[in-house]
Parts: C-alpha cells; sequence; structure tokens
C-alpha cells in the first residue's frame, strides 16, 4: 500500500492505493530472520489499521522478517515483521483504514469496509506483514510452534525475494480461527481478494470513531 501527497488541498487530489489485508494470526515468539524481505515490493512510509470480527485461515505458515521501504520524507527504512501466510481464508466484517497528513490542511482518514452484509470477505495465498496484533481469542488446530522456515509445509512457501535463513523460526497450523481482531501492518499480498459488499469513503481527522479502531 502506497499513500502519497503531491500538493493542494483539495479532497480530489487525495490519492491512496489500498490493498484489503487482516491479521492472520497471533505472534507467538516469532524470531526475525536476518537479512529478510517479506514484501514483493517497497512499502510505503504509513502503517495502515485492519480489524474483522472474525478471520479463519487454512493452512497457515508465520515466520519473521524485514520490510524494505522509504519513509514520507524520502528516508530508507527496514521494519520488522510478522509474516503470516494462509493458503485460503475467510473474513467476516472487514475494515481497514489509512490516515494521511496533508500539509496545511491536516489528516485525512481513508477506511474500507467489506464483508459485513452477510457474505464474507475471501483470499487466497494471502500474506500479511504485522506489526502489531490484537485478538480477543484465537484457537489454532494441528499447531507446530517452533519449525525451520525452510521445513514449514502447510501454508504458502516464503517467497524467493524474502530471504533470511531456511533455518530460522517458524511455526504452522492446519487452521488458525480469531475473532475480534486489531492490527497494524506494513504490507499485504495475495493471489486473489474477493471483497463482498465494498464501501469506502474519506473523512477528515483521524482517531476514534473516523479510524477502524
Amino acid at each position: 500500500m502506497e499513500s502519497q501527497v503531491r500538493g493542494g488541498t483539495r479532497w480530489k487530489r487525495f490519492a491512496v492505493v489500498m490493498v484489503p489485508s487482516v491479521a492472520a494470526t497471533a505472534c507467538i515468539g516469532v524470531a526475525l530472520a536476518q537479512g529478510a524481505l517479506a514484501a514483493s515490493f517497497s512499502v510505503s512510509g504509513q502503517e495502515f489499521k485492519v480489524s474483522a470480527g472474525k478471520l479463519v485461515g487454512h493452512g497457515m505458515t508465520q515466520y519473521g522478517a524485514l520490510d524494505s521501504g522509504t519513509s514520507l520524507s524520502g528516508e530508507k527504512q527496514k521494519h520488522p515483521v510478522a509474516v503470516s501466510a494462509f493458503n485460503t481464508a475467510e473474513i467476516t466484517k472487514l475494515c481497514q483504514s489509512v490516515v494521511t497528513p496533508i500539509p496545511g490542511f491536516g489528516n485525512v482518514t481513508l477506511k474500507l469496509t467489506a464483508g459485513d452484509k452477510g457474505k464474507d470477505v475471501r483470499a487466497e495465498q494471502l500474506y500479511i506483514d504485522t506489526s502489531v496484533l490484537d485478538s480477543s481469542n484465537a484457537v489454532f488446530e494441528d499447531i507446530d510452534i517452533g519449525v525451520p522456515v525452510g521445513s514449514a509445509n502447510r501454508g504458502p512457501k516464503p517467497k524467493p525475494e524474502e530471504g533470511g535463513s531456511p533455518f530460522a523460526f517458524a511455526q504452522q497450523a492446519k487452521t488458525a480461527t480469531l475473532t475480534d481482531v486489531h492490527q497494524t501492518s506494513w504490507a499485504t499480498t495475495a493471489a486473489t481478494f474477493t471483497l463482498t459488499n465494498l464501501h469506502m469513503d474519506l473523512s477528515l481527522g483521524k482517531g476514534e470513531g473516523i479510524e477502524c479502531y
């Protein structure tokens, strides 16, 4: 996801490109894989918030990595993340929000919602690069904690550009079910992402009642 401001204060000049995402699993003692690159693109200088009523993921692998990108001021950055990868996932009541500061105008929040009218959001080959995750309840079926990332075989394999040692820490599970999810992320990639009842809006300001949480 990338957000840039190119001057001016009119709403029509405010542009944000969003990739919908949601947290895929709780971070249970994940060690960072030194020198790894998680995302298959250079991440923007802004994290984004995501919430979900429920996520059910099938075929999970999770491991540590680093995302590379550039700050809003143009400085090179690396961000430690927990990469959660799923073969498939169903998400209920998905919300994603990002706040963009516009000089001389203030903060503008873009919020996206989907899967909130009886039909879930669905994703295939889903990778989420997360820095913070909270869930009121997380249930893992057939979980293995402490397997080498190169030997994990229940979820999608790490992408070639992620690098890192094949012997670094990872965990995997047959299924993961999370409820009341709140997360902060740097990036998401997916083979397909099907958003039902998609809605997007812009609001002046930020915080509770404007962002997802």
